[in-house]
């Protein structure tokens, strides 16, 4: 029998608790983000109660199956036992909220999982759908303990069916702390959202020794499966971390837009109402139709200040997707970015805002949708991967919602990528535009050239001609007002009134009640 099997964790202290929260966050913020974090136990790393320590409220966290061992003989496991088998796993709140967390032990068999590793923590995500609260997975496992064979393969098995038959009825979130390998990632993949800690977290499923043999590839782990890949080139990531503190907090803060569970609203902040009025807005948009602008800056004028969270930061950028809060309600946000490939729907950006609407719809996150979109990105490469189906997937994803969906055209709304910006015809509740907003098939320089081809051609200076007709087209189609005649538009807004004409429309859908036909599951475009 080991020495260790009675092995004795020491938490810190409360003060020494928080003096290594301030040296970690003062260390970050030197080091720009870049800076590996050498915590207490090296190479940026905390034990498996650290962190659940620092993600709970203090005195909260209640542990399960503390005293578990593997029940395994072979491969001179018969002499090897550890209380716990790898993984911590218990319920304690978080800022208030009943939440399950499994921390998994990297010190103990390289965290890898086993057939009692795996029961633990089928045992807690049990608990929570039953209880309907979140569960937070903070992953740091070698994979299948190899000395236990298929009965550890069945132990993810037996993960991966709880996490499916837990979607879309609890928060699932999972940290990848370290390595994530194999059969491992699955788990995550199905979760709402990933984070990762840069430098100390990878994710892949065949790792760089495989990748070398198969295909002679020379890539590192951080380049294969690191928090930079996943978060900018896969989009497997939503959040990428300078440390495991920043990680946790992150956590946190994730949880404080997000319900208990698909039966309850998101948590809501008190507000009272003052000088709702933002004339800022009525300067940013760019007098010049073909010059970029962020479109950060107008969801950070619209909503409460500081509230905006935004998700998948640095994938699709041409798309931004995240959580705010408007007068203390919390929503979703999806709006095109003109300051990234102007804007326009890619198959990433496809995918990246169609997940995070099926996720809103999910738990009652209303959702606001910013539009300034000239369309979807043509070429070989787009059509040829698949943009017809990806692009489908966030129509279908918007039309499928009954969430509370506001859109906001600000400028652009062009062709079918108007369609499928949460329109009025695909279900949107209420629809604003700003007096500059064009919403036509296509730009007017665009549509002119093929509506007048003949006229053009036939005088005797051309380019005054097209700017003629440029101009007609313009005045007649290149405005919201048409769209407002037919009602596809409720109203046009000035920038600066948008903030007090959305915390209205939110507070008048606050009740909204819609159902789906009766159907054993949608059959999304996968």
């Amino acid at each position: 029998m080991s020495d260790n099997k009675n092995r004795v964790y020491t938490l810190p202290t409360k003060e020494e608790k928080y003096d290594l929260l301030a040296q970690k966050n003062a260390e970050a913020e030197l080091g720009g983000g870049e800076k590996r974090i050498e915590a207490q136990h090296g190479k940026g790393k905390l034990t498996a109660r650290e962190r659940i320590d620092l993600l709970m409220d203090e005195g909260t966290f209640e542990e399960t199956g503390k005293f578990v061992m593997h029940r395994a003989k072979d491969f001179g496991l018969d002499k090897q036992h550890y209380l716990g088998d790898g993984v911590v796993t218990g319920y304690g709140k978080v800022n208030g909220r009943l939440v399950y967390v499994f921390s998994q032990d990297f010190t103990v068999f390289g965290g890898s999982l086993s057939e009692t590793h795996a029961e633990k923590i089928v045992k807690i995500m049990e608990l929570a759908v039953q209880n309907g609260a979140p569960v937070i997975g903070l992953n740091d496992s070698g994979g299948a303990r190899i000395q236990e064979g298929v009965v550890s393969l069945g132990g993810y098995a037996d993960i991966f069916y709880r996490n499916v038959r837990a979607s879309g009825v609890i928060p699932q979130i999972s940290a990848i702390m370290g390595p994530c390998a194999g059969g491992a990632v699955y788990s995550p993949a199905i979760t709402d959202f990933i984070l990762m800690v840069e430098n100390t977290s990878y994710m892949f499923v065949t790792g760089p020794n495989v990748v070398k043999t198969v295909t002679q590839e020379e890539v590192t782990s951080e380049e294969l499966g690191g928090a930079s890949t996943h978060s900018t080139k896969s989009g497997v990531t939503h959040f990428s971390s300078a440390n495991e503190v920043t990680a946790i907090n992150d956590i946190k803060r994730l949880l404080s837009y997000i319900p208990q569970n698909c039966e309850e609203e998101p948590p809501r902040l008190p507000y009272q109402e003052q000088e709702e009025s933002r004339p800022d807005l009525d300067q940013l948009i760019p007098d010049n139709p073909n010059q970029p602008y962020d479109m950060r800056e107008v969801v950070e004028g619209i909503v409460d200040e500081g509230s905006f969270f935004e998700v998948h930061k640095n994938y699709a950028e041409n798309i931004v997707v995240g959580f705010a809060r408007i007068a203390g309600r919390a929503i979703g946000v999806v709006g095109n970015q003109p300051a990234s490939l102007a804007g326009v729907l890619d198959i990433d950006a496809s995918k990246k805002a169609a997940r995070f609407v099926r996720f809103c719809d999910s738990f009652n996150v209303p959702l606001l949708v910013m539009e300034d979109v000239p369309g979807f990105l043509p070429g070989t490469d787009q059509e040829w991967n698949g943009i017809i189906t990806n692009g489908a997937k966030l129509l279908f994803a918007f039309s499928e919602a009954t969430v509370p969906r506001v859109t906001v055209i600000t400028r652009k709304a062009y062709g079918g990528a108007y369609d499928v910006m949460n329109s009025k015809h695909i279900g949107a509740d209420l629809n604003y535009a700003w007096p500059m907003a064009e919403i036509a098939v296509m730009g007017a320089k665009g549509a002119s050239e093929i509506i007048f081809r003949k006229e053009i051609a036939e005088a005797d200076d051309k380019e005054a001609k097209l700017q003629e007709k440029v101009d007609e087209y313009t005045e007649k189609f290149a405005n919201p007002y048409r769209a407002a005649h037919r009602g596809y538009v409720d109203e046009v807004i000035l920038p600066s009134d948008t903030r007090k004409k959305l915390m209205r429309a939110f507070e008048m859908l606050e009740n909204k009640v819609d159902t789906l036909p009766k159907k054993k599951h949608s059959n999304i475009p996968l």
